[in-house]
C-alpha cells in the first residue's frame, strides 16, 4: 500500500473569492489529504497592520465546510519551518509569487532534507481580498462624504 500525500497551504482567507477556491480546489488535487491552515486576526493584525474583515472563526468555518478541504487549524506564527514540524505534511502549495523568495529558498531547503517539498501555483492577479478592501473603503468614504 502507498503511502498517502499530506498537502499543506496557509493563507488568511478574508473575503473568500474565486482565486482561494481556486487554489484549494488544484492544491487538493494534488494531494491525497489537504491540510488548510487560516491565520488568527491577531497575527494577521500583527504582520498586516489590520484586522481582517471576516473574523477568524467564519473564515474557519467558511473553508471547513468545503468538501476537498479534509483539516483546518489555526495559525498563530509566521515560521513557515515550525509548522512544517507541527503538521508533518510532504507537499506546500504556495503562490508563485512567493517564488524565489528568500523565505521560501531557504524553506524548500529545509524541507528536502524531511523529503517534503513546496508546489507553486499561479497566483490570481486579477482578484484578491486586498482588492476587495480597497473598493469597500472607496465606497464608505464616498458615502460619508454624500452625508456630510
Amino acid at each position: 500500500m502507498s503511502k498517502k500525500t499530506i498537502g499543506f497551504t496557509t493563507g488568511v482567507y478574508d473575503m473568500f473569492h474565486i482565486g482561494h477556491l481556486h487554489l484549494l480546489k488544484k492544491a487538493k488535487n494534488r494531494c491525497d489529504y489537504l491540510i488548510v491552515g487560516i491565520s488568527t486576526d491577531e497575527l494577521v493584525t500583527d504582520y498586516k497592520g489590520k484586522t481582517p474583515i471576516i473574523p477568524f472563526e467564519h473564515r474557519l468555518e467558511i473553508v471547513s465546510a468545503l468538501k476537498f478541504v479534509d483539516e483546518v487549524i489555526a495559525i498563530t506564527h509566521r515560521d513557515k519551518y515550525q509548522t512544517y514540524l507541527d503538521v508533518g505534511y510532504d507537499v506546500l502549495f504556495v503562490g508563485d509569487d512567493w517564488k524565489n523568495s528568500e523565505i521560501f529558498q531557504k524553506l524548500e531547503g529545509q524541507l528536502s532534507e524531511h523529503g517534503a517539498m513546496i508546489e507553486y501555483f499561479p497566483y490570481t492577479k486579477e482578484v484578491s481580498s486586498t482588492q476587495f478592501r480597497t473598493i469597500l473603503q472607496d465606497i464608505y468614504d464616498d458615502e460619508a462624504l454624500d452625508h456630510k
